[in-house]
């Protein structure tokens, strides 16, 4: 089977891209670098040519609201008249868990429109939700320094590698579309502040790192529950201390 991944050279897509070869698909990794522009267009006919499905773990360069919601709608507009003209019959997406939840967030209200767009696409499709990556944490404790200070919000924060990530979107992948949705997350819950204060303390980084339930996450205020998965929702077996010991 041939599957296209695009954004097939970053974190997930390489991944991915990785785990389909191990289960003997043709895997195409597609990005800019390989010419393929989900934002112009250019190569998306030439490389979708033969493919049985395609998946999309892009991400905007830009987190500033106005320019992520204009990314996510035009790559994702541009990809799905490409899967109509080549007839792809699955279109598998890497979304993040919770972003209904969130709508103040800029990024999580643009991944909202994409999905919107991929369910009214009439493309037979699966979007994987994913919670925070592990290797993320550096990027958080960047967007809620103040100074000497770290401030999180002291909610439910349920992290997960990358690696098992681009495991459960290779698995979606091969199978049947779902027509829906599903989640993964983590093994482990922590309380947001917790991890980071352990985060910090694993690296030598001395800042102090305070719970403060008014502190936004990128832009938003989350609830006790914003940032996990639904009970019942798969969990990936990477535990958080094996994966800061690797």
């Amino acid at each position: 089977m041939k599957i296209v991944v695009i954004g097939g050279t970053g974190l997930i897509g390489s991944k991915v891209v990785r785990e389909l070869e191990a289960r003997g698909h043709e895997a195409v990794a597609a990005s800019p670098s390989s010419g393929v522009d989900v934002l112009t267009g250019e190569g998306l006919a030439e490389v979708l040519e033969g493919a049985s499905a395609v998946v999309d773990v892009t991400n905007s360069p830009s987190f500033e609201p106005d320019a992520v919601l204009e990314f996510f709608r035009t790559s994702t507009r541009n990809l799905i008249a490409a899967e109509r003209a080549a007839g792809v019959g699955h279109h598998v997406a890497l979304s993040i868990v919770g972003t209904r939840r969130l709508p103040e967030n800029g990024y999580f209200r643009a991944k909202a429109v994409q999905e919107d767009m991929i369910q009214e696409s009439g493309i037979p499709y699966s979007i994987v939700h994913a919670t925070q990556f592990f290797e993320f944490l550096p990027g958080i404790v960047q967007a809620a320094a103040d100074g000497d200070v770290v401030r999180v919000p002291p909610v439910l924060f349920q992290p997960i590698a990358a690696q098992d990530v681009a495991r459960t979107v290779a698995e979606v992948a091969v199978e049947e579309p779902l027509n829906g949705g599903i989640e993964v997350a983590g093994p482990e819950q922590f309380r947001f502040d917790e991890i980071i204060r352990d985060f910090l303390a694993a690296n030598g980084d001395p800042r102090e790192v305070v719970a403060d339930p008014h502190a936004r996450y990128f832009g938003a205020v989350p609830a006790e529950r914003s940032l996990i998965p639904e009970v019942g929702a798969p969990l990936a077996q990477t535990r958080y201390e094996d994966w800061r010991k690797a």
